[in-house]
């Protein structure tokens, strides 16, 4: 498994704390060798340029004569015109309500014209560069040239970057056009190698050994058997713990009570929520019962490079589960711009998004729409593509990156693309991230995009416990801690803290505008749907879902090199919670009979009942300790203090017997999308912060409005009776 862009426990020695993987070096700013003069006929591509390359380390100049692509955005016409357009689109009292744009009508009203794309294709060539295809209804043009021809033809260098422990391709400055073409460009993408990141976490695990040495997650879907396969009792009562030094009773001696987290064991695949699990416990199965599945629907996910066994994968969840199979009547994979070359099997992201849409609305078609590459300049394409061409009315996004590290244009171009799916009537969905408010990497606070958007919809993370019979028994904020109490033969004293280790993201946007010096300025506008949130900007998220790893879905993928290669695992993240919502969608768009468009304008104004407010829930028997440190001293630290001390509020602690290694065990907060560590020990934005993420009563910057009810939230858009459709 490819582990680059995930999230994983740890597995290693838990003595060693993390290591941040954003890191920003020293400021070695480099000055560029010097470059043509500017023509008095051009104007700057305005900021075009990473953050980042003003204080990340310079490693030196591109190879002048390696190939690479860009792609040159033109503005749209009228775009205040565009605007007021989205607005009414979604404004109750306007004459213009829900009555959405053809590609035709957005094309004559807003689309570049032909002529303004070949001015653009003629400077392009002007300057070396090969032209590779024209984005539709003309807003952008692809070309390929050497790192030379593009240096020349946009007055920039192009240098490699250190950035959080990965080398970075970026333009040093704002690109410069000459003549014709420079009042019609916006912006131009595939200067840096920036990526997005799929928001995904896997459960911690340990391979138990079952009966016949098998392990649970090695057996084929029609091998399962209810005893041997997840369950859905994740915090399974109380238990009191007792680790000495040395294991033989030398000094200190630790006791911990508390609630216990169940999972992997030597004896139990612990807890993972299947299909019919969640369809019950957000009462998915009433809105079946009345014949809305998401039929007559489509669902176009995005994932780069593609999976080699996802059909058969998803096609073995679904017999497990009881759900159709995918055939080539309601499952398609769109290849855009161009074929992929990175296809692999043991594509985790891949197969949450298809199966846990699916799982939701499995009478929805799907479209696993897959660029060549994690690219900004590969994914807005294909995004944009797919919105342009209707490829689906639900567009599910499992990605993101760190607002603050994005340049100011790529926001604005996945803003533009999520304003122009606004418009077609097509709801675009994207996970709010899986890392709070990004501090904890040693950086100011700030959000995902493209869930940043005004124009998209922001899922973020609920942690989840059921009840025997799949209803809900409490629901919390996505934000776990990890304290490390005894290992191996060694008692932590006092426990050892690690903080926080992964929850919702969210909060305002606040870096779409930076100044000279690249420092944030001011982020999205509010939207109107948002009036009544605090400050000024976009807040983050809308809605949340299942996202917890530690309360995770279960999923079923082909492993290379496991004997069968069909694996169970279970996994959380945004990742989960986004699809799961997309589905959703798609059936509220079937109840409704007409298309709605985004979702996001609509999730402030429901009836009561639609969604569940998440609010801060705390439970009886957090976990304590007594560390005995000598024949007369013993220490006792409540709930909070075993968490590190900045614990606020009410939340969820529960002891787990870590399996990796013998007589370890660790605690794990739930409700704590912040760190409780130590004041001395910052990493991340502690707990006791008013600028914290926690939920609260009404809208909070973790959940959103809340989660949905299934049935009720879907019956909300049911036509009224006696109204044509």
């Amino acid at each position: 498994m490819d582990l680059k862009n995930e999230r994983v426990y740890p597995t290693a020695s838990l003595r060693h704390r993390r290591t941040p993987w954003l890191s920003v070096a020293i400021a070695a700013f480099v000055a560029s060798t010097v470059l043509p003069a500017l023509a008095a006929s051009g104007q700057f591509v305005a900021h075009n340029t990473p953050n980042y390359v003003k204080t990340a380390k310079n490693l030196g100049t591109e190879n002048p004569s390696k190939a690479i692509e860009i792609s040159v955005w033109l503005n749209p016409h009228n775009r205040a015109g565009m605007d007021e357009l989205a607005r009414q689109l979604y404004d109750r009292t306007s004459p213009n309500y829900r009555h959405f744009l053809t590609r035709a009508q957005i094309d004559a009203r807003f689309a570049p014209t032909a002529a303004e794309a070949k001015t653009v294709r003629d400077y392009l060539e002007a300057h070396n560069l090969k032209v590779v295809r024209f984005g539709p209804s003309n807003f952008f043009v692809r070309a390929k040239g050497t790192v030379g021809d593009v240096e020349t033809a946009f007055h920039i260098m192009l240098n490699n970057y250190q950035v959080r422990g990965e080398v970075i391709r970026a333009n040093d400055r704002d690109p410069y056009v000459d003549g014709a073409a420079a009042p019609l460009v916006r912006s131009i993408s595939g200067l840096d190698t920036g990526k997005y990141q799929h928001p995904m976490m896997a459960k911690p695990t340990s391979l138990p050994k079952q009966k016949a040495g098998t392990a649970i997650g090695l057996k084929t879907a029609s091998a399962l058997t209810p005893d041997d396969f997840f369950n859905n009792n994740c915090f399974d009562g109380t238990e009191t713990d007792v680790f000495s030094n040395n294991n033989n009773g030398s000094f200190p001696i630790g006791t911990y009570k508390g609630n216990h987290l169940n999972l992997q064991s030597l004896t139990s695949a612990g807890c993972g929520y299947t299909p019919p699990m969640i369809q019950t416990a957000y009462n998915l199965s009433g809105l079946y019962a009345e014949g809305f599945d998401g039929s007559g629907q489509t669902i176009g996910i995005i994932d780069w490079c593609g999976s080699l066994t996802i059909q058969n994968d998803a096609n073995a969840f679904s017999a497990q589960f009881g759900l159709p199979a995918l055939t080539s009547s309601n499952f398609a994979i769109t290849y855009i711009p161009t074929a992929s070359t990175c296809q692999a099997a043991d594509q985790v992201e891949i197969n949450i998004d298809v199966e846990w849409a699916h799982a939701v609305a499995p009478g929805a078609n799907i479209n696993l729409i897959v660029p060549p590459s994690a690219t900004f300049l590969d994914v807005d394409e294909a995004e944009f593509t797919a919105v342009s061409y209707g490829l689906a009315n639900v567009i599910s996004g499992s990605y993101g990156s760190v607002e603050s590290f994005t340049p100011t244009s790529i926001l604005e171009t996945e803003n533009l693309i999520s304003e122009i799916a606004s418009i077609s009537g097509i709801s675009t969905n994207f996970s709010s991230g899986d890392d709070g408010d990004f501090s904890f990497f040693g950086i100011p606070a700030t959000v995902s995009a493209p869930a940043d958007s005004p124009w998209a919809t922001a899922v973020g993370g609920v942690s989840l416990a059921l009840n025997p019979d799949n209803s809900i028994a409490w629901q919390s904020g996505w934000g776990n801690n990890e304290v490390l109490l005894a290992e191996e033969g060694f008692v932590f004293d006092p426990p050892l803290s690690f903080g926080f280790i992964g929850g919702s993201g969210g909060g305002p946007s606040n870096c779409v505008t930076v100044d000279a010096n690249f420092n944030c300025l001011a982020g999205f506008p509010k939207p109107s749907f948002q009036k009544k949130l605090p400050g000024k900007y976009r807040q983050v998220p809308d809605i949340a879902w299942l996202a917890d790893p530690f309360t995770g879905a279960v999923i079923a993928i082909t492993v290379p090199g496991q004997v069968p290669s069909l694996v169970w695992q279970v996994w959380g993240g945004t990742s989960v919670a986004a699809p799961m919502f997309s589905g959703l969608w798609a059936i509220a768009n079937q109840e409704a009979g007409v298309a709605l468009g985004q979702a996001a304008p609509y999730l402030y104004s429901l009836p009561a009942g639609a969604v569940t407010d998440i609010v801060p829930f705390g439970a009886k028997n957090n976990v304590t300790a007594s560390i005995q440190e000598s024949a007369t001293v013993t220490t006792k630290y409540t709930p909070n203090e075993v968490l590190g001390g900045t614990a606020q509020g009410k939340y969820v602690s529960a002891l787990w017997d870590y399996p990796a290694f013998q007589d370890t065990a660790l605690v794990i907060s739930f409700g704590t999308d912040c760190s409780t560590e130590p004041p001395a020990e910052f990493f991340g934005t502690l707990c006791t912060d008013p600028t914290s993420l926690k939920t609260k009563i009404g809208w909070d910057n973790v959940t959103g409005v809340g989660t949905p009810n299934a049935k009720a939230f879907a019956d909300a858009f049911a036509p009224a009776p006696n109204v044509k459709k």
